[in-house]
C-alpha cells in the first residue's frame, strides 16, 4: 500500500497560501495569508502568532494498492481503482503512512494517520483479500499516530498495538533517568480491535544523547525469540532530522518486556536510490520502515525513501541478532 502525497505545483498566489483539502465530498483549495506563516519547513506551513502551535499540510495524501512480485523486485499491477481517498472531515488533510497486519482470524486490519483540522488521529480499515478495505473510522483519537497491530494476540486474548502519542508538552524525567523526552513508543490493548487503552509504561523512548523521537515502524511479528519490530528513530540534521531504521525484540507473552533494543541502525537512507530525482528533492537522508514479511532466510522490508521511492530491502536473519555488528552483506538492496 503506497502512500501518495500531492501538491500544488504553485501554491502560491494574491499573497495567499494554498493547498489540496477534501471538503464536503470534493476537493478545493483553500488559501491563508503568506505574510501569517512560516514554511520552512516544505512538509507544512505554520502560523506564527496562533496563540497555540498550529499547521497546515502543503500536500494531501491518499493511498494506492500496488501488487509486487513475491520476492519484492518487480511491479506486477497498480490498482488506481481500488485507491483510498479521504471520505469524511477526519480525513480533510488525507490518510498516510498505512500499516497492515494480518491478525489471527485471517482478516487484515490496516492503520493510517488521519489528518484534519479536527484532528490527528488513527483511522481502521478492515479487509478479507487486502485489496477491497472497509473503512471503521477512527479508533485513536487527537495527537496520536503510527498506530500498529501486533499480528497475534496475547495469551489473555487481548489485541495489543504500538501506539506514539505526541504533543507539545512532554513532563521531564529524572535526571538521572537516562531517558530525553519527547516522542515515544507506546503500548495500548484491546479486546476487539476498536476500542484501546494503555498497557503499562511506554515501551521505548529517546536516551539522552541520542534520538530526538522514535516512532512505529513494521508491525510487530511473532518469531521463535519474540515478537520482532522495526522501528524509527529521528536524529537532529536539517530541518526534519535524520530518520533511522532501528530493531527491538519483546517478551513473546509479555511484549511491555523489552528483551533487546538494537544500539545501531539496521538501515539508513540511501542516496543511490534517488538518483535522477535530486531536482524533485525536498528531503535527505530519511528511510521510514512500514512493512515486514518473512521470506526464506531473513525478511523482506518495504520502506519510503526521502518521500520520494518506495524501498524493498532483504535482511538476513544472522543481521538481527543480539550484538551482531551490522555488515553490508547482510543486506540486499533491492530495486524500487
Amino acid at each position: 500500500m503506497v502512500r501518495v502525497a500531492e501538491a500544488l505545483r504553485e501554491p502560491i498566489w494574491d499573497g495567499e497560501v494554498h493547498c489540496i483539502r477534501w471538503r464536503d465530498g470534493k476537493y478545493d483549495t483553500p488559501g491563508f495569508p503568506e505574510n501569517t506563516l512560516d514554511m520552512s519547513d516544505p512538509r507544512v506551513f505554520r502560523f506564527r502568532d496562533s496563540g497555540n502551535t498550529t499547521i497546515g499540510l502543503t500536500s494531501l495524501s491518499w493511498m494506492l494498492p500496488v501488487i509486487l512480485r513475491a520476492d519484492g523486485q518487480q511491479v506486477e499491477e497498480v490498482r488506481y481503482d481500488l485507491a483510498i481517498e479521504p471520505r469524511d472531515r477526519s480525513q480533510a488533510y488525507g490518510v498516510e503512512d498505512p500499516r497492515i497486519s494480518r491478525l489471527g482470524d485471517g482478516e487484515y486490519y490496516m492503520t493510517a494517520c488521519a489528518v484534519s483540522g479536527d484532528r490527528l488521529g488513527t483511522s481502521l480499515y478492515q479487509s478479507s483479500d487486502a485489496l477491497h478495505w472497509e473503512h471503521l473510522g477512527l479508533v485513536l483519537d487527537h495527537q496520536n499516530k503510527d498506530m500498529l497491530l501486533f499480528e497475534g494476540k496475547l495469551p489473555d486474548g487481548r489485541f495489543v498495538a504500538l501506539t506514539r502519542p505526541q504533543g507539545d508538552v512532554f513532563l521531564t524525567p529524572t535526571l538521572d533517568s537516562g531517558i530525553r523526552t519527547g516522542p515515544a513508543i507506546h503500548l495500548a490493548a484491546s479486546p476487539d480491535v476498536l476500542h484501546w487503552r494503555p498497557l503499562g509504561p511506554p515501551l521505548l523512548r529517546p536516551k539522552v544523547g541520542g534520538a530526538i523521537k522514535l516512532g512505529g515502524g513494521t508491525p510487530p511479528i511473532l518469531i521463535e525469540r519474540g515478537w520482532l519490530i522495526l522501528f524509527h528513530a529521528v536524529h537532529a540534521g536539517a530541518e526534519v532530522g535524520r530518520y533511522m531504521t532501528y530493531w527491538a525484540l519483546l517478551d513473546r507473552d509479555d511484549p511491555t518486556q523489552v528483551l533487546h533494543e538494537s544500539a545501531e541502525p539496521i538501515l539508513t537512507a540511501n542516496p543511490a536510490l534517488t538518483e535522477g530525482l535530486e531536482d524533485q528533492m525536498y528531503l535527505t537522508d530519511v528511510v521510514f520502515t512500514t512493512g515486514i514479511v518473512a521470506q526464506g532466510d531473513g525478511y523482506l522490508v518495504a520502506s519510503g525513501e526521502c518521500d520520494l521511492a518506495c524501498r524493498m530491502t532483504f535482511i538476513e536473519v544472522k543481521a538481527l541478532q543480539p550484538g551482531t555488528a551490522i555488515q553490508q552483506s547482510s543486506l540486499q538492496q533491492l530495486n524500487t
